[in-house]
């Protein structure tokens, strides 16, 4: 497959669109977040006809509202210049700004978001790169491909895997994450999951991937294709229960025929597949998308599982939306949902620092409006189920940005320290 990033990007965007100011856009926006788009995207998915406002050229590819305005003149009037020592600093300090996790997030191949759950974010081929065949602007994390040896991960492979396991008997459920799993050469994804196989006690393996959306012929027709999905029957045949997690935005990516037939290989392996997105400015951001979405993914087999609430933070500022909007959205989706009679996806979820807190809607309290989030998972000292209510704003977008309705509800929403109250709920 093809891939175009950097100059090859700009060239393809002026040919495919016959504008060159959006090729010039690219070429600046792309010298602090180098996106890269894959041919099947390029082919099959960007309607280059209406860019730059179509969907997944939002998605996709570089554009000037991927920076704030002052940042994008910066980056520009650097490269008139000709300087590239200055660039190189200016595009250092926009990068360091713009890090959706500068504490390190990205550091480190094994985690645990919960006690029985670990994340396992698998090492890659290092002859072909830590990479996806397409980025999304939206979720782009750029120390992973731009060689930021300050934000190397600690890679153990398969053996550091079974030694963690070994030493951790609480661990039942299994993630596997990073860059896409599905596109690793399934001589490399193998020991990881015969690591996992080993220990009977592991019963959930879940594994995300975009391969679907933007690599299809990975699972059609790459040379070990096939070995790929014996692979993942054998876990099915483990006794295990096989999840698999496609991350797609938008109706248009589950449309060409290589990408449908992807589906059903998948599902011929007997996992379970579900699909998740978040809600993004100028791409998703109206109900209609949604419900058809969701009827189309019912129609080939997938279970719709959850609706995002994007952060737009960094670099992905242009798609975050507020939350009031987000359950705007949600609430007229799911109407329609119900209209087709398709199943219906539960209310929004943040992904926070306390764990995934489903935004349940907006209530009416004694003092006034409030949203209402519930914990879906625990991290402590917030158990799973519990319930609390942030205080309506209209323009928040963000669990950080929530002003706590009471004392009570810091066990969910960011406030004073915790107190002995706040954990028991007095």
């Amino acid at each position: 497959m093809t891939v175009y990033t950097g100059h090859r990007l700009a060239a393809l965007i002026a040919d495919r669109t016959g504008q060159p100011a959006l090729a010039h856009d690219a070429d600046v926006v792309g010298r602090v977040l180098p996106l890269r788009v894959g041919s099947h995207a390029a082919d099959e998915l960007i309607d280059w006809s209406r860019a730059p406002d179509d969907p997944l050229y939002r998605l996709l590819v570089p554009h000037r509202d991927l920076l704030a305005p002052a940042d994008f003149a910066a980056v520009e009037q650097t490269l008139r210049n000709g300087d590239r020592d200055r660039l190189r600093l200016v595009v250092d300090g926009l990068r360091e700004r713009l890090d959706p996790h500068p504490g390190g997030r990205d550091c480190g191949e094994l985690r645990h978001p919960y006690p029985e759950t670990l994340l396992v974010l698998p090492d890659q081929d290092p002859r072909r790169g830590r990479t996806c065949p397409t980025h999304c602007a939206s979720c782009f994390r750029w120390p992973r491909y731009t060689g930021d040896p300050a934000r190397e991960r600690a890679l153990g492979g398969p053996g550091a895997l079974s030694a963690h396991l070994a030493g951790h008997p609480e661990i039942t459920d299994v993630v596997l994450g990073g860059e896409d799993p599905l596109l690793m050469r399934a001589e490399l994804l193998d020991p990881y999951v015969t690591a996992l196989l080993d220990r009977p006690r592991i019963r959930t393996v879940r594994i995300r991937s975009k391969a679907v959306s933007f690599s299809p012929q990975r699972l059609l027709d790459a040379p070990d294709a096939d070995d790929l999905l014996r692979l993942l029957e054998r876990v099915v045949a483990s006794g295990r229960h096989l999840t698999l997690l496609l991350h797609v935005s938008h109706p248009r990516e589950l449309h060409p025929e290589p990408a449908r037939r992807a589906v059903g290989r998948l599902l011929a392996t007997g996992a379970v597949v579900r699909t998740q997105a978040a809600v993004l400015r100028h791409v998703n951001d109206d109900a209609g998308t949604w419900a058809r979405m969701w009827r189309e993914q019912t129609g080939l087999g997938l279970v719709p599982y959850r609706m995002l609430v994007e952060r737009g933070a960094g670099a992905r500022r242009c798609f975050g939306l507020p939350l009031a909007t987000v359950l705007d959205v949600h609430a007229e989706a799911v109407r329609r949902q119900v209209q087709g009679r398709a199943p219906a996806v539960g209310g929004p979820v943040m992904r926070t620092e306390r764990g995934p807190l489903a935004v349940d809607g907006i209530v009416r309290l004694q003092d006034g409006p409030a949203f209402a989030l519930r914990a879906l998972r625990a991290r402590d000292p917030a158990p799973a189920g519990t319930v609390a209510y942030a205080r309506f704003d209209p323009a928040a977008r963000w669990w950080d940005e929530l002003i706590p309705y009471g004392p009570g509800d810091r066990i969910l929403i960011p406030g004073k320290p915790l107190t002995p109250a706040d954990v028991t709920g007095g």
